[in-house]
């Protein structure tokens, strides 16, 4: 018994030597990098058994469609970062209507604060006349609807003023793409008796370390910020409304936001783009067209879409966001959110995830 003993101390410390401490490029835990610094931990490839020989074709593609910025996130992780055409780390760019889902986030954190509710009427905050219908129509129209593409409001002309915002269909029954989206930062300045941007940088923007500002562009405001922010916030979305042990926005909230918002067009929440719908309505026309968003994509995908072609992709399955910034794939149309790249995009993203 005694030689046993012996033996089986002796084979203690054999195997322990044997064992690896786990490094940050194995951990599978969620990551989030600090609100301060550069610092931001990767993960290789080759430890995720991705193909890497179909990195260079995707790299190839992303510059022949004029992108500026890319990347793939795993668990918090950086394992893709690439910037192309004088595209830098520190270089801002727009989101365009990527950025809707910056204002949803921040109205939702607005009413868990007890400063306005969704199911109210718009005018509450906005003030009686604040659109050119007729008053009993335009009490019809709820926060919920401006979330939702369900306002009713004439959608023939982007700009929003108070002329250009007059009567199609009673709000919640026709669902149009329409920028009358950006009234939610004034129902939110208005609630919060103070400037929207000021509002957003503290309750969001500085909560989880991104940079970037809000632009006043043609039509309507338009965030910029360094692609590491938009990856930010895609990291934010992933978790939820978490963001390390802080619960920014009501997760109840947020579930909500990637969820079918209305019975119109399955495939869109409150300004966020949802794939794996039975059908789908785009930007600029009232056709229903089947099967999901972008169907090579992973069903449980949820994105912020914006004009030529900004993204962030969120894969809750996969633990993965993917963010890409640039001009126009194609120059000659620009559009408005989905696009024929989006496909295209994600045959060049599975090539390399297999």
């Amino acid at each position: 018994m005694k030689d046993l003993k012996f033996l089986l101390i002796l084979l203690i410390p054999f195997f322990g030597c044997n064992k690896e401490e786990p490094q940050p490029d194995s951990d599978d835990t969620m990551y989030f990098p600090s609100n301060t610094g550069n610092v931001w931990e990767t993960k290789s490839l080759s430890i995720l058994g991705w193909n890497e020989s179909a990195v260079q074709p995707l790299k190839d593609y992303l510059i022949q469609k004029h992108t500026k910025s890319f990347m793939i996130l795993v668990n918090g992780r950086i394992v893709i970062e690439e910037y192309f055409n004088g595209h830098t780390q520190n270089s801002s760019w727009q989101w365009n209507s990527a950025g809707k889902t910056l204002v949803a986030t921040t109205t939702g954190i607005a009413q868990q604060e007890g400063l306005l509710n969704i199911n109210n009427s718009a005018a509450q905050y906005l003030g009686t006349g604040w659109t050119s219908e007729p008053t009993e129509k335009e009490n019809l129209i709820k926060l919920r609807h401006l979330l939702t593409m369900t306002s009713g409001l004439n959608d023939a002309k982007d700009l929003v003023i108070k002329s250009n915002l007059t009567y199609i269909a009673d709000a919640g029954t026709r669902w149009s793409y329409h920028n009358v989206f950006q009234k939610l930062m004034d129902v939110v300045g208005a609630a919060g008796n103070q400037d929207f941007e000021i509002y957003f940088n503290a309750r969001l923007k500085d909560k989880i370390g991104m940079d970037g500002f809000w632009n006043n562009g043609l039509i309507f405001k338009i965030y910029h910020s360094s692609t590491r922010s938009m990856a930010r916030f895609g990291l934010l979305a992933l978790n939820k409304g978490k963001w390390g042990n802080e619960q920014i926005i009501n997760e109840a909230f947020f579930i909500e936001s990637i969820s079918t918002s209305q019975n119109i067009n399955p495939s869109y929440g409150y300004l966020w783009w949802l794939n794996g719908k039975a059908s789908y309505m785009v930007p600029g026309g009232q056709a229903v067209y089947q099967g999901p968003l972008v169907p090579n994509a992973p069903l449980d995908m949820y994105a912020a879409m914006g004009a030529e072609d900004q993204r962030i992709y969120v894969l809750p399955g996969k633990n993965i966001v993917i963010v890409r910034m640039g001009d126009a794939s194609d120059p000659l149309n620009p559009g408005f959110a989905l696009s024929g790249f989006d496909y295209d995009l994600w045959e060049k993203i599975n090539a390399v995830l297999n």
